[in-house]
């Protein structure tokens, strides 16, 4: 995979990013993988969506679904006190520690592994992670302007939620889509065939109207 450049758009607060990166723990040590810290609100603010747990029905369906699809991976979770919680300090962290395997993982465990609190232990994650200057590095205006343009970047690829890997152009979203990735990685063809290439151009038969 080194020739291979996968860029993986993330959020803390997603429990499907953990899935993620805790299901597929080889892939996101692979050369050429590019762990990308964004703030899914911001994704969420630019295409006109609710996040999952902003959808009252959704919300408990959401929380069943990641726990029971965790047990089946064989993946160990538990969720935070609550959610979703504000990730805006951990997603800095992130990219103060230069976004590496290591660093986003001692952060997802810390979070969903353990379910603790970011805001509430946020001396705990800091001490862990042996960082003395935690506040200080997070509130750099480098740090701050890095997240601002790594979701910049995101939109204007077309990613519209989290996780979502981007190769090239094209975009693999959510852990679901992780043997789709991998197949496609094998078989870069594999979109290519008429069918495929059909649903690019399908026409809406129907749109609904917004008040």
């Amino acid at each position: 995979m080194a020739e291979q450049q996968l860029i993986w758009y993330f959020d803390f607060v997603s429990p499907y990013s953990y899935l993620q990166f805790a299901g597929y723990p080889g892939l996101f040590r692979q050369p050429g993988v590019e762990l990308r810290p964004v703030l899914f609100a911001g994704l969420l603010d630019h295409w006109g969506q609710k996040g999952p747990a902003e959808i009252a029905p959704k919300r408990l369906h959401t929380y069943r679904q990641v726990l029971w699809q965790a047990r089946s991976r064989g993946v160990p979770m538990k969720c935070p006190p609550a959610h979703p919680f504000n990730p805006i300090q951990v997603l800095r962290l992130a990219i103060a520690l230069g976004c590496t395997a290591d660093a986003v993982q001692a952060i997802f465990d810390f979070i969903w592994r353990e379910g603790r609190s970011v805001g509430d232990e946020w001396h705990a994650l800091v001490e862990r992670l042996g960082i003395a200057d935690a506040d200080a590095r997070i509130a750099a205006p480098a740090v701050k302007e890095h997240l601002k343009k790594n979701g910049d970047e995101a939109i204007r690829a077309g990613v519209f939620g989290v996780p979502t890997f981007l190769v090239g152009t094209e975009l693999f979203w959510g852990v679901d889509s992780t043997p789709m990735l991998l197949a496609w990685l094998a078989d870069r063809r594999l979109f290519d065939s008429p069918e495929w290439r059909a649903i690019e151009h399908l026409p809406a038969a129907a749109q609904r109207k917004t008040v």
